[in-house]
């Protein structure tokens, strides 16, 4: 799951946005023409939902109109993701190309291509509630908590909220969907978090089915 900051934060959507350059080096490469990897994967997210970049643009205003090293923000900007801007560049003139890049996207949502996620930041914004499934309970250090598969599960089913576990259950099915191949499946459950083999006997697909319906069925 991401590490952002929770709704009601001056700059929570901006944490968010941010978040996405972390995971791709902490680095801004982004141009006025195009886009980096970090900024598509924001757009493709924001895309689903263009609220989300409606407020990034508020936040980066708000940002700038105030000053990034304004006192009055500084504690808000210390808890922000520090990304580094291009030789030459100031952080302030990377989210102004930003900027220009989100407001494109809200002139016209459907311009931007929706492809596969294409880092753990995206596939955890895509899957989040099988991302917290998996990264909580199927983590590295799974056998230092539970004795099998099936107690972590049953932990998770009796401790998730009811429509968590429905989403949980939705997002099983859209992403078992969505990857066409074995290699590809493992590539984006790794992505959400998932440090352990299926079962043996069984295989990811089927065994990501079988958690699909254990939960629906709770």
């Amino acid at each position: 799951m991401s590490q952002s900051l929770p709704p009601g934060h001056r700059f929570h959507e901006l944490s968010d946005l941010l978040e996405a350059y972390a995971c791709a080096d902490f680095t801004f490469s982004d141009t006025a023409e195009a886009p980096g990897p970090a900024l598509s994967a924001y757009l493709r997210t924001a895309a689903r939902d263009p609220a989300r970049a409606a407020t990034a643009i508020r936040q980066i205003d708000d940002l700038l109109s105030v000053g990034l090293f304004s006192e009055e923000i500084a504690d808000e900007v210390e808890l922000l993701p520090h990304i580094r801007p291009p030789m030459g560049a100031s952080v302030e003139e990377c989210l102004r190309v930003v900027r220009g890049h989100l407001h494109r996207l809200l002139r016209d949502p459907s311009q931007i291509p929706q492809v596969n996620p294409q880092s753990a930041w995206e596939w955890n914004e895509r899957f989040p509630s099988l991302g917290q499934l998996l990264g909580a309970y199927f983590h590295r250090d799974f056998s230092d908590i539970y004795a099998s598969r099936e107690e972590a599960l049953d932990e998770y089913v009796s401790e998730a909220e009811p429509e968590d576990r429905v989403q949980t259950a939705q997002e099983i099915g859209e992403l078992l969907t969505m990857m066409s191949s074995d290699q590809e499946l493992r590539t984006a459950t790794t992505a959400l978090g998932l440090d352990l083999l299926p079962p043996r006997g069984m295989s990811l697909r089927k065994w990501l089915e079988s958690i699909r319906r254990r939960i629906a069925a709770a």
